[in-house]
């Protein structure tokens, strides 16, 4: 495995064609206020791409937009509902069509509730990964060995996921009801960006 990173946008044809998995990093979890610092991109080949954005940035980025941009192209994320928003917010592109791995696994792995990463790639693929540096400072000058490891990790095994989310989906008979909720997500981040992070816009009350 080799982690690559860029500096403001994402090297043009690094990607072989298919599906992406996407992850980012942020100051923190208020979207507005927490500005965008780095992009995990991985087509689930041996590599890693991270793209890196410094205080002031414009986010141009056109390779990097163009690629999430794609209506051609599946993305696949843990939590997308965070990263959408994001990446409209700063970037100002809609980075579907979605799936989205905590959702699916919180739709057949009822008997939990687990749904992070760690503990999916832990049960699902026989695999350990660390999780220290998730609040670290990701706008800091240099991003450490640690910190690269760990943004390359969140996007490494979100293909493999995907094939064993999905089988077990239609062995449930949730593949449709998966689907609703991807094609939904965009909506839901945009809500998010609007105003309405934590209210149930479908409630009675």
């Amino acid at each position: 495995m080799t982690v690559h990173f860029h500096e403001e946008d994402l090297p043009e044809g690094v990607l072989a064609p298919g599906p992406i998995a996407i992850d980012t990093e942020t100051m923190g979890l208020i979207t507005p206020r927490d500005r965008l610092c780095v992009v995990q991109i991985s087509d689930g080949g041996d590599d890693e791409h991270l793209v890196r954005f410094s205080p002031g940035s414009d986010y141009a980025a056109p390779n990097l937009r163009a690629v999430l941009a794609d209506p051609e192209r599946l993305k696949l994320y843990h939590f997308a509902r965070f990263d959408l928003a994001a990446i409209r917010q700063y970037l100002g592109v809609v980075a579907a069509p979605v799936y989205c791995t905590k959702i699916a696994s919180r739709l057949v792995r009822t008997y939990t509730d687990r749904h992070g990463l760690k503990e999916l790639v832990r049960e699902l693929i026989g695999q350990e990964i660390s999780k220290q540096q998730q609040s670290s400072d990701w706008g800091g000058p240099d991003l450490s060995d640690a910190q690269r490891e760990y943004a390359a990790s969140d996007v490494r095994y979100l293909h493999r996921l995907r094939d064993e989310l999905d089988r077990r989906l239609a062995r449930e008979g949730r593949t449709g009801i998966a689907q609703a909720c991807f094609d939904f997500l965009p909506a839901r981040a945009e809500l998010d960006l609007a105003g309405w992070p934590e209210i149930d816009i479908f409630a009675h009350i």
